[in-house]
């Protein structure tokens, strides 16, 4: 059997491909480290040899959207002012590659496709962690957790957290039939048990309020768009006005001892301080991508043994706002900012204003999410992981327009085929 070229980029019709792609995509991102330097090939493989079919259709116009790809630039950018300008070059071309095939995404990835994908992904992430999993100790909670095959508990949590969104909202949102609803459905347990098993505090509230605003949000999709407004920007102010008083009367401080937090958030509070009174010494530009926990460097060296990281790697500030005032200054700070809020709000406005638009309910809910985690991790901003590929594929669908609709109560008017209709009576055929 011969498959068209064509259809391997044409997202009404590449459904295999690009679930499997997708899946394959997130396995990667989650052990790339423990298979190493062919897996990254592999996932590039995935997704740059579809360009040779038809560049235009592909590219299409997402990578020229000035405020997807300003962070990237300005990533590339601190390589000439970066104090590790090796480190940095090359890790801002792997996260310049890695977003260049979010993007490329955009156009090749129906969100149906994405959505089971990521469920298929996220489930082998799961068995694999289950398999070959251990427990490791935490420097910031003081205490043994199951962390999978990561070296992170948060990572375990992220990967169950995305499975359980991803599985629900396939389902409640994007309406998954048969055969995919059941296997959909059978795979919440497993990510339920590796979100219980991780115990991230992080993983947990962020999911719990994901799936809160994305099902919370269906009732005031019945409404009419003016409507919705209206009670949207009322829910907003309420919020707001409860938000203190749930913070000023210990409710948090209960929620976090649950997790076996206090207000220090068992150290947090510490590595932030730390870290911006690095970012103060570089306020602006910041000392480069990835350019502050290098081996050798005199700061990453005493906190890396403040926290008992004897791998001298894979740690950060666990904020990401605070990671980018040191790596990129306000500056970085500021374009993220707006990338993040841009996107969630991009697909807020689009959802408010068309409540069939299912991508954007997905993707609100998603992105609320990762602004979330924000603020405790820092998923979107370094070179293959799943909060980047997905925050940009989330951006890029934001520059896309929108396809056109009939007017609301018009039917389609369908067009006669003059090969099997027949000639009025008494009214010869034509030739």
């Amino acid at each position: 059997m011969r498959i068209a070229k064509a259809s391997l980029i044409d997202p009404e019709r590449n459904g295999l491909y690009a679930t499997c792609a997708t899946a394959l995509s997130v396995f990667v991102f989650a052990y790339s480290t423990r298979f190493g330097q062919v897996s990254i090939l592999a996932y590039y493989a995935l997704w740059l040899p579809l360009i040779l079919i038809d560049y235009r259709r592909v590219l299409g116009r997402v990578l020229s959207t000035p405020w997807i790809v300003a962070f990237v630039g300005l990533a590339l950018l601190s390589t000439f002012w970066s104090a590790a300008p090796g480190v940095t070059a090359r890790a801002s071309v792997q996260f310049a590659t890695h977003v260049f095939c979010a993007l490329l995404a955009v156009n090749l990835v129906s969100i149906r496709s994405l959505t089971r994908g990521m469920v298929v992904g996220t489930a082998l992430v799961m068995v694999y962690s289950l398999i070959f999993g251990h427990y490791s100790y935490d420097a910031l909670d003081g205490t043994y957790s199951f962390v999978g095959a990561f070296s992170s508990k948060n990572q375990l949590g992220l990967y169950a957290s995305l499975g359980i969104y991803f599985a629900l909202a396939s389902v409640f949102i994007l309406g998954e039939r048969g055969l995919w609803r059941l296997a959909t459905l059978a795979s919440v347990p497993m990510a339920g048990y590796g979100l219980f098993a991780a115990q991230s505090a992080t993983s947990v509230l962020a999911t719990v309020a994901a799936l809160a605003i994305t099902f919370g949000f269906q009732p005031l999709l019945a409404f009419r768009p003016r409507h919705r407004k209206a009670l949207l920007a009322l829910g907003i102010v309420v919020l707001a006005a409860a938000l203190p008083v749930v913070f000023g009367s210990g409710v948090a401080d209960s929620v976090l001892g649950i997790f076996g937090k206090d207000t220090t958030l068992t150290g947090r509070t510490y590595l932030w301080s730390e870290g911006i009174a690095a970012g103060n010494l570089n306020p602006v530009f910041g000392a480069g991508y990835y350019a502050y926990w290098v081996q050798g460097f005199g700061e990453a060296e005493r906190l890396w043994y403040e926290f008992y990281i004897a791998t001298r790697s894979g740690f950060h500030f666990h904020n990401t706002y605070i990671e980018l005032y040191v790596e990129l200054g306000l500056v970085g700070v500021a374009l993220m900012a707006f990338l993040i809020l841009r996107t969630v709000l991009g697909h807020l406005g689009r959802l408010v204003s068309d409540n069939r638009n299912r991508a954007s309910h997905l993707l609100f809910g998603l992105m609320a999410m990762f602004l979330i985690r924000s603020f405790v991790e820092i998923d979107v901003m370094t070179p293959y992981t799943v909060g980047a590929f997905l925050m940009f594929y989330a951006a890029g669908l934001l520059a896309k327009p929108l396809p056109a609709r009939a007017p609301p109560g018009a039917a389609a008017r369908p067009e006669t085929d003059v090969r099997h209709s027949a000639p009025p009576a008494g009214q010869a055929i034509p030739g």
